[in-house]
């Protein structure tokens, strides 16, 4: 098992990379107690998990001295989070929130926290100053340190609006006015994922330019999505019933931007009449 701790100073960007660990497919806790790790990760062993990730700071208190022998017994991959004092007090500002120490002095708390943490800085594996990093920016540290591929995943949804759209989706497409396979006797039963359902949608010409725009909208939507750093994107592509039109429409998005995604295809509505 691939085993991650994440620690550093309040306000460094812990959630951040809890969340970034997550898309990469880590079973991420947040401050467990160090005696407990060792019975986390022969418990999620047996699940079959293949990756995990604590999270563990000041807020351990008079636990944190539990940190050090558990680290030698498991030798994980340590990542350290840091900032300047400035930029973490701006933060905790904007934030509102109090400092895990509590003491009444912010930047004495700070100081405080950096030293109390300074024997976990001295042997971690990658330290991260996040100070001048957006959110996306530590995911691509992160990312590039573990050796990870990217987690984002593309959607894509058929449906009827018959049905109603899905109430997750990030972009809805309507394709409506493309050639409707229903009114065609040996096409109404089947379905958009038949080669001459999907020959029907797409025979005419003039309507090419219509599935380009589609085609160029969710893709740079999604490449969008990704680049602000979220984890997944859904695009719903809707006709009536959903069984012909938006089916043929997203089984051939999937094949077109497949290499730029990595895609996940779900019909809803093909079953339904």
């Amino acid at each position: 098992m691939r085993f991650v701790v994440v620690s550093g100073q309040s306000g460094a960007g812990k959630t951040t990379a809890r969340f970034a660990l997550e898309d990469l497919g880590y079973f991420s806790v947040d401050n467990l107690p160090p005696a407990l790790w060792t019975s986390l990760l022969e418990h999620l062993g047996k699940a079959g998990v293949e990756r995990a990730a604590v999270v563990v700071d000041i807020r351990a208190g008079k636990l944190l001295h539990e940190v050090e022998g558990v680290l030698q017994a498991l030798n994980p991959f340590l990542i350290y989070l840091e900032a300047r004092s400035e930029i973490l007090l701006k933060r905790y500002n904007l934030s509102r929130r109090l400092h895990p120490l509590g003491v009444g002095n912010l930047l004495a708390e700070i100081d405080a926290e950096r030293q109390t943490l300074a024997p976990l800085r001295a042997r971690a594996d990658l330290v991260i100053d996040t100070s001048d990093k957006s959110a996306r920016e530590l995911k691509d540290v992160l990312e590039e340190a573990l050796g990870e591929e990217e987690g984002f995943v593309l959607r894509l949804i058929s449906f009827g609006y018959k049905w109603g759209p899905p109430q997750d989706a990030d972009l809805v497409l309507d394709v409506r006015s493309l050639p409707n396979p229903h009114y065609v006797p040996a096409l109404k039963p089947r379905t958009g994922t038949d080669p001459e359902v999907a020959a029907y949608v797409f025979g005419r010409p003039e309507h090419e330019p219509f599935y380009g725009a589609l085609r160029s909208t969710a893709g740079l939507a999604a490449e969008g999505a990704k680049a602000e750093g979220r984890g997944a994107y859904t695009v719903a592509v809707g006709c009536t019933g959903g069984k012909h039109r938006s089916v043929a429409v997203v089984e051939r998005l999937a094949r077109e931007l497949e290499g730029r995604l990595r895609i996940e295809v779900e019909h809803r509505d093909v079953t339904k009449e």
